[in-house]
């Protein structure tokens, strides 16, 4: 059946897949003549929520790596303990870009404390020991 969106202006509706749960409900996000968002198409209160957040201000959990000095390994990979603004992710890349850890580190250990301002911590994703 084929949603019809006569309060949306062209443009305005956009299709969303829910990764809230596993139904990956395809959800029809708009905003209605009063300028209030709707969103159709869930199988779950989540996915209202979730249609709403990402349609006004979309969110991603920054995933990366940087530079470990000392480490195991050359690199240490890292992320975000909640989502930042997606529109922060590339600027955000480029702080993680010019950080370097020192080993010993403890996965959860916290590398960057407040990225871009944010009141975002980076947090290790793994332990890693010293170099031998």
């Amino acid at each position: 059946m084929e949603v019809q969106f006569k309060d949306a202006k062209q443009g305005d509706m956009k299709e969303i897949i829910c990764v809230i749960c596993p139904n990956s409900c395809k959800l029809q996000v708009f905003k209605d003549k009063k300028g209030e968002v709707q969103v159709e198409g869930y199988g779950c209160t989540r996915g209202i929520q979730y249609g709403e957040d990402e349609y006004t201000a979309p969110k991603r959990t920054l995933i990366t790596t940087v530079k470990i000095d000392g480490g195991e390994l050359p690199v240490l990979p890292v992320r975000s303990k909640v989502a930042i603004p997606k529109e922060k992710l590339f600027k955000a890349m480029e702080v993680a870009n010019h950080v370097t850890a020192k080993a010993p580190i403890k996965m959860g250990d916290v590398v960057i404390p407040n990225l871009l301002g944010l009141g975002v911590e980076v947090i290790a994703s793994r332990s890693m020991g010293k170099k031998e």
